[in-house]
């Protein structure tokens, strides 16, 4: 049997996949309110790429209170950089929304467009990757994390032992999920 080719679809998922099952035990209700969950969740990486377009750009948003305005414009101000991966291994890395190190003071900002209550502990372990990737201490720096979410911003200045508590459970597990991987080898 020659089976149709769907080439603009290979690699990709439906809402209504198969990878996605649980939709088949899903009401009406349920499905309405996940597919909305999913268009919203669409819609915010396409903000956050058009925010990362604009602070690349330099380009400032109307001045406003809404959040993508604020988090753009607050960005381009602080001349962070969008979209940085912040690597200590294989295991664990991420990437920041925007990011901004000078004077001794390290900026990590996120932008949330869900309604979910945005937590600081992404953020937390953000700056903890950027201690061990460029081997810093944080007790010597000023840390600043900011989440823009429904019209505010967020402020955080991180206890020095909060992020030096992320860095040692970050080293810990990493070594312990090498240690997992090397054992599957033998």
């Amino acid at each position: 049997m020659n089976f149709n080719k769907h080439y603009g679809n290979e690699g990709k998922h439906a809402f209504l996949g198969a990878s996605k099952y649980h939709w088949i035990n899903y009401d009406e209700d349920k499905l309405i309110q996940s597919y909305l969950n999913f268009n919203a969740a669409q819609q915010g990486t396409t903000l956050h790429e058009f925010a990362a377009q604009c602070i690349r750009l330099g380009q400032k948003l109307p001045r406003s209170k809404k959040t993508l305005n604020l988090y753009v414009n607050d960005c381009i101000g602080y001349k962070m950089q969008p979209e940085q991966v912040l690597y200590f291994s294989d295991n664990c890395f991420g990437t920041t929304d925007a990011i901004a190190f000078r004077n001794n003071v390290l900026k990590i900002s996120d932008l949330k467009t869900g309604v979910t209550p945005a937590h600081m502990e992404q953020l937390e372990i953000y700056a903890a990757l950027f201690f061990l990737e460029y081997e810093m201490e944080p007790a010597d720096i000023l840390i600043e994390l900011r989440i823009y979410q429904n019209n505010e911003v967020l402020l955080l200045e991180p206890q020095t032992e909060d992020i030096l508590t992320i860095m040692d459970k970050i080293i810990v597990f990493d070594n312990l999920i090498n240690q997992i991987k090397n054992d599957e080898e033998i």
